[in-house]
């Protein structure tokens, strides 16, 4: 690992044509990735907010409350909470109907 010298942020690595630098993402710095760091850099980025509700997935050992689908007037949902904002706000609350899969959310 590499770290800009000017703000000490880690290096990523970067295609410039045909070759790879190593780049500051705060203040752009370059340079040059010699062949053992560029072997070494496998740089993928993938980000997926599906992993952080697993609960929803309709799961029968997701915990179950009586509230009403405005979509298909089922009477029971699964329910979990999330921080979706600052951490010195309350959760928001998420509900999936246990019938029709409608999911929608209660912010505290």
């Amino acid at each position: 690992m590499k770290f800009c010298p000017n703000d000490r942020t880690l290096l990523v690595p970067a295609k410039k044509g045909h070759s790879t630098v190593l780049r500051c993402p705060k203040c752009g710095y370059e340079e040059e990735a010699s062949g053992t760091v560029k072997d070494a850099y496998t740089h993928r980025s993938s980000v997926s907010r599906k992993s952080d509700i697993i609960v929803s997935q309709g799961r029968s050992d997701a915990p179950t409350i009586k509230a009403r689908c405005s979509r298909c007037g089922n009477e029971e949902a699964y329910v979990w909470m999330q921080q979706t904002r600052a951490a010195d706000e309350p959760p928001t609350r998420f509900y999936r109907c246990t019938k029709c899969g409608y999911t929608w959310r209660e912010y505290e």
